[in-house]
C-alpha cells in the first residue's frame, strides 16, 4: 500500500456505544474488550473465535449477545458488520498522506471523540470532587503508565497537601498501599494503559479490599481495569506506531485535575499562590 492510500479508522467507537449504559460481569467485560480491540475485524469472526480471542466459553459469547439485547450471537455479528459498514468511505474516519501523517491525524481523532465525551461531564465532575477529599491523594501507574502519573503527580502536587505516586511494582507497592490507607487515603487514581499489567488489576483489587474508592483512567469503558473502579474515564491509545501513543489519556488525566481544582476551589487558589511565592522567593524559573 501506498503513502497516499486512503485508510479507514476501525469503528471502535461506535462498538463501544452497544455496551453504554449496561452492566457487564467480569466475563462479558472480557467479550466486550476483545470486540473493542478487533473491532475491525470482529464482525467476521464466528461465536466460537471471539471466545477464543477472549479466553471465554462459546456459551458465555452467546449469553453475552443476549445480554446486549440481540436474539443470540448471530444478530449480534450482523450489527457488527452493519457498524463496519457505516464506516466505510466516511470523510471523518480517513486520513491520507503517510504511516507518520495518519497516526497524529488518529490522535487527533482521539481527542475529538474525547471532546464530545466531555460533553458530559458528570463522571469527570464526581471523580474530581472523590479524589479532591482524599487526604493523601494515590495515584498508580506501572509501566507504560508511570510517566503519566508522575505528570499527573507533579501538577497535582501544586494544589493538594499529599500527592503519593505509585509507580513500581513488586511487593512494595502492597506495602505502600497499606501505608498510604493508614495514612488516611480514601481513594485512588489508577491510569491503567495496555497492556494491562496484571500488577496494577492486582493494586485496583487491594484498594477495593481495603476501602478505598477507586477512580481510572484507561484505554476504554470494558478496559480490563474497569471491573475494579467505581468511576471509569476512558480516553484512546493510539496504536498506530510501534509504540502507543498516550495524548488522549494524558488531555483526560489534566481534565480531571481542573475537577479537583473545581471542587475545591478556595484551598486550590491559596496553594498555588503559596507555591508562586516560594518559587519566586528561590528563584526557580527563569521565565
Amino acid at each position: 500500500m501506498n503513502d497516499s492510500a486512503v485508510i479507514a479508522a476501525p469503528p471502535t467507537d461506535r462498538v463501544l456505544d452497544l455496551f453504554q449504559g449496561i452492566r457487564l460481569t467480569p466475563t462479558q467485560r472480557r467479550i466486550a474488550h476483545s470486540l473493542v480491540q478487533h473491532a475491525a475485524s470482529a464482525a467476521y469472526l464466528s461465536a466460537a473465535e471471539i471466545a477464543e480471542l477472549a479466553k471465554v466459553s462459546q456459551p458465555s459469547v452467546t449469553r453475552f449477545a443476549v445480554a446486549l439485547g440481540y436474539d443470540g450471537y448471530p444478530a449480534l455479528r450482523r450489527r457488527l458488520r452493519e457498524i463496519a459498514a457505516a464506516g466505510q468511505g466516511r470523510p471523518d474516519l480517513v486520513s491520507t498522506g503517510n504511516e507518520v501523517q495518519r497516526a497524529v491525524r488518529a490522535e487527533a481523532d482521539n481527542l475529538d471523540r474525547l471532546a464530545e465525551q466531555l460533553a458530559d461531564r458528570d463522571g469527570v465532575t464526581a471523580a474530581g470532587n472523590l479524589l479532591a477529599g482524599s487526604r493523601p491523594l494515590v495515584v498508580l501507574g506501572l509501566r507504560a503508565a508511570a510517566p503519566l502519573a508522575g505528570y499527573f503527580a507533579y501538577f497535582a502536587a501544586k494544589v493538594l497537601p499529599d500527592v503519593r505516586v505509585l509507580d513500581s511494582g513488586g511487593t512494595l507497592l502492597t506495602d505502600r498501599l497499606e501505608q498510604a490507607r493508614a495514612a488516611g487515603a480514601s481513594a485512588l487514581l489508577a491510569i491503567v494503559l495496555p497492556r494491562y499489567p496484571r500488577e496494577s488489576l492486582d493494586a485496583l483489587a487491594a484498594a477495593r479490599a481495603a476501602g478505598m474508592s477507586v477512580v481510572v483512567i484507561t484505554d476504554s469503558a470494558v478496559s480490563p481495569a474497569a471491573e475494579y473502579a467505581d468511576i471509569v474515564l476512558p480516553a484512546a491509545v493510539g496504536a498506530q506506531l510501534v509504540f502507543d501513543l498516550h495524548t488522549a489519556p494524558m488531555t483526560l488525566s489534566m481534565v480531571l485535575l481542573q475537577a479537583i481544582c473545581d471542587a475545591a476551589p478556595a484551598d486550590a487558589q491559596r496553594r498555588l499562590e503559596e507555591f508562586e511565592q516560594s518559587a519566586a522567593r528561590r528563584q526557580l524559573f527563569v521565565g
